[in-house]
């Protein structure tokens, strides 16, 4: 596999050798941060993927890696989301672990409620990881001697922070390619507020510049300002905006956090950290990526990771279902409807740098038929060395294989199925049975999870009026107005019926009426005006089966209504 096919062999390459130099012999460190100050998005999931595959990688390698999450649960609660009572808005400046979890949570609070749907979407997509709570390093005094080290060293972190300030001011942060709809706009918001909130302050202030930020010990929230600090004694003194003024011994206190700008560089030197990406918020001039890379050199003794910029993840669909949610979709929506597999593939094949969508409109049919083109050209060896490194790194990790559907059969046609039959199992099986006769289905779990991904994206994701309604009588009216050659052209279809029932048949025979009125042979070129013969004649079919002149694939259109219901429907 060389390096140039596939981006993961190369960041794979550059973290073992920079680990080599850095920390010969000990695990190599990838890392990712989420914050679960609301539903942890698609676009966050990139933040996580990225270093899964880069680890996995290592590992497959033979070597020792470790994939960290940090859970920013110890940041502020900065606002309340759509869809939440605005009473929630008592907590704003609170830690997330000490917000209370939404109305009907079974979660004890706000972060644990957030932080659940993603656990179970990761496990579900193969990532192994340790995960770090910033809340219990924090309040178990884990950081205590980098906190203290920090305020000894706040003259020189002002410093940095200074030269970076005016850049910020007049820098903006590298626009994403192309214009964005309203959900991405959405998701691109949710994005930018970033892991750490990264637009949060530095730790300036009127009085003096202080890395530390505590929490409040009456309302627990950061609305606090520190007044003084002795660095030999470590007493510090704040003052609030609830009226509470303390003054605590920082050697003891862990009722607070370093700033962002400082915590995250803090971390790299604690956990050792090799790589880690970012996205776009945190690496636009005078943002804590920049600014982290002197901090941690000059105050913590360590090196910044290495790591790409991450790209915008787009949606393409699913404003209906989340736009009254007030949401963006996460990646346990995505589950819900696409195999972890196929999800996976869609972060593995493209760089960090470059964009994408994960569909949840009409789109989801055109990338299974992608996924499932790529199985042939991988089973056949005409696949690219790039093509199948990504599609390895989907179905497996180092640890073994995700599960799979026995009997992938094409999603677009599962989907149809299960629009026509509304989920009947028996009647989903009878058609299945009758897709390939001469190697049936015999169960329903030989077509699961993919069966149940693809009913469950029409149930959610197919508006009503665009659902498959057959008919339950036939259009007596419209069978006898018909001219004399429509009439022909359904005689030789219900002639063809009982030899051609199977779903190659059937797509033979319905394509192949046309030709045959016309004169010619059924395997015959396609012409201009055949073409127009057939969608005239597919037109017709449509119209005589679901009323009206569009609906799914006609073989298996054909095949869930069943040859009874054809015939009786098409006037036979």
């Amino acid at each position: 596999m060389s390096a140039e096919a596939d981006w993961v062999s190369r960041f794979a390459d550059e973290v073992i050798a920079e680990a080599e130099r850095r920390a010969p012999g000990k695990a190599i460190v990838c890392a990712s941060g989420l914050s679960p100050s609301g539903p942890i998005h698609l676009g966050n999931l990139r933040e996580v993927m990225t270093p899964h595959l880069v680890a996995d990688e290592i590992r497959r390698r033979g070597h020792e890696a470790v994939h960290i999450i940090s859970w920013d649960d110890y940041d502020r609660f900065r606002k309340v989301p759509a869809g939440i009572d605005s009473s929630w808005s008592e907590h704003i400046g609170k830690p997330l672990t000490s917000v209370p979890a939404p109305p009907g949570s079974e979660h004890p609070n706000w972060a644990e409620h957030f932080k659940a749907q993603m656990i179970a979407a990761l496990a579900e997509l193969g990532v192994e990881y340790r995960g770090i709570s910033q809340t219990a390093q924090y309040t178990s005094g884990v950081y205590r001697d980098q906190i203290l080290l920090a305020m000894r060293e706040r003259a020189r972190i002002d410093a940095i922070l200074d030269r970076h300030r005016t850049k910020g001011k007049t820098a903006k942060a590298p626009k994403q390619q192309g214009s964005l709809d309203e959900a991405d706009a959405a998701a691109a918001e949710a994005a930018a507020e970033g892991s750490g909130a990264a637009s949060e302050d530095d730790g300036s202030a009127a009085g003096g510049y202080f890395p530390y930020k505590p929490y409040c010990s009456v309302c627990e929230r950061d609305t606090t300002t520190v007044t003084a600090y002795d660095d030999a004694t470590t007493e510090l003194t704040y003052t609030c905006a609830c009226g509470h003024t303390e003054t605590v011994l920082l050697s003891e206190h862990n009722q607070g956090k370093l700033v962002w700008k400082v915590d995250w560089p803090m971390r790299w030197a604690f956990e050792g950290v090799i790589f880690e990406p970012s996205g776009v918020d945190h690496q636009s001039p005078g943002s804590s990526w920049t600014v982290g890379a002197p901090i941690v050199k000059e105050v913590f003794g360590a090196e910044r990771p290495i790591g790409p910029m991450y790209a915008f993840v787009g949606i393409s669909g699913m404003a209906k279902m989340s736009s009254s949610k007030g949401a963006v979709p996460t990646p346990s929506d995505a589950l819900e409807i696409m195999e972890a597999p196929l999800l996976r593939w869609l972060y593995a094949r493209r760089k960090p740098n470059q964009s994408f969508k994960v569909a949840f409109d009409q789109e989801i049919q055109r990338l299974y038929d992608e996924w499932d083109a790529l199985e042939r050209k991988i089973d056949d060896g005409t696949a690219l060395p790039a093509d199948v490194a990504a599609y390895t790194r989907a179905v497996g990790t180092a640890s073994g294989a995700l599960p799979e559907t026995p009997r992938p059969l094409p999603y677009r046609t599962l989907a149809s199925i299960v629009d026509i039959t509304t989920g009947h199992d028996e009647q989903t099986l009878r058609i299945l049975r009758d897709l390939d006769p001469g190697h049936p289905i015999t169960s329903l779990e030989e077509a699961r999870p993919r069966l149940d991904r693809a009913a469950r994206w029409v149930a959610t994701q197919v508006p009503a009026e665009q659902r498959t309604r057959v008919r339950d009588e036939p259009d007596t009216a419209l069978l006898a107005s018909l001219s004399e050659r429509d009439r022909e052209s359904l005689r030789l279809m219900l002639d063809g019926l009982a030899e051609q029932w199977s779903l190659d048949g059937l797509t033979t025979l319905v394509y192949g009426v046309p030709k045959v009125q016309a004169g010619l042979a059924p395997d015959a070129k396609p012409t201009p005006e055949l073409k127009v013969a057939q969608r005239e004649f597919f037109a017709l079919l449509y119209t005589l089966l679901v009323g009206r002149d569009t609906g799914p694939r006609l073989p298996t259109l054909l095949l869930a209504v069943g040859a009874d219901r054809v015939r009786k429907l098409l006037g036979g």
